[in-house]
């Protein structure tokens, strides 16, 4: 193990995306018990499914305009990358921000968080509730969306949940630091690396980006038909 003297703290992950990171994990174990437990709960889970969406579009929104590593293209990766990352022969800067592994990781859990919510939306369960979008599309499409929101979607992300579950414990047991860099956003690194912008103005930035999600949201919701 490196001599921690030796090492450089570095800001990896800015404020606003670290908020993100555990934002959504609430949103999405909020989902996963209101959705379970069904009836009543349900509003509490299309108010967990707003606050999702709106997370999911701030995300999207400061993976372009962000710090350092939370910007998308500091973690797209080719296959050459990620067979090297497996064969332990990744160069430093692909251990900085995101691996290659992590990186396919947060692409699959991005993607399929956007599908879950996007079919909640269009989702009718024949009972007693109906998403707030569904008068908007065919029937086949709310069958559709019903069927893979309901019987489909939550399993394939509770599979990658326990995955990224799992890859944590195991970079835990390697002294890798993975969730307290996600709790202060800095890494100890053994060579100087590009350091996250996470000032005051980029801060500032993120929390009009955010309003401006959360009046998209809003603006969304109020599609729903009256008495919704």
């Amino acid at each position: 193990m490196p001599d921690p003297s030796s090492l450089y703290r570095v800001r990896i992950w800015d404020l606003p995306t670290r908020v993100f990171h555990w934002a959504g994990a609430l949103c999405v174990l909020g989902l996963a018990v209101t959705g379970t437990v069904g009836g009543s709960a349900m509003v509490f889970h299309f108010r967990f499914g707003y606050a999702l969406l709106t997370l999911l579009l701030f995300r999207l929104v400061w993976g372009l305009l962000g710090g350092h590593w939370s910007r998308f293209r500091s973690f797209v990766f080719g296959p050459r990358a990620v067979f090297a990352y497996l064969r332990g022969q990744a160069p430093d800067s692909h251990m900085v921000g995101h691996t290659p592994i992590g990186a396919l990781s947060v692409w699959a859990l991005l993607a399929f968080l956007i599908l879950q919510v996007a079919t909640g939306l269009i989702s009718d369960d024949e009972i007693s509730t109906t998403g707030p979008l569904t008068h908007l599309v065919s029937n086949a499409a709310v069958a559709l969306g019903s069927q893979y929101h309901t019987r489909i979607g939550k399993w394939v992300l509770l599979a990658l949940v326990l995955l990224h579950v799992a890859a944590i414990i195991y970079y835990a047991r390697r002294r890798q630091g993975l969730v307290a860099a996600m709790l202060h956003g800095d890494k100890q690194l053994p060579a100087p690396a590009a350091a996250a912008r996470d000032d005051a103005r980029s801060r500032l930035a993120a929390f009009l980006i955010f309003c401006l999600c959360a009046a998209a949201v809003f603006w969304l919701s109020g599609l729903a038909p009256a008495g919704f």
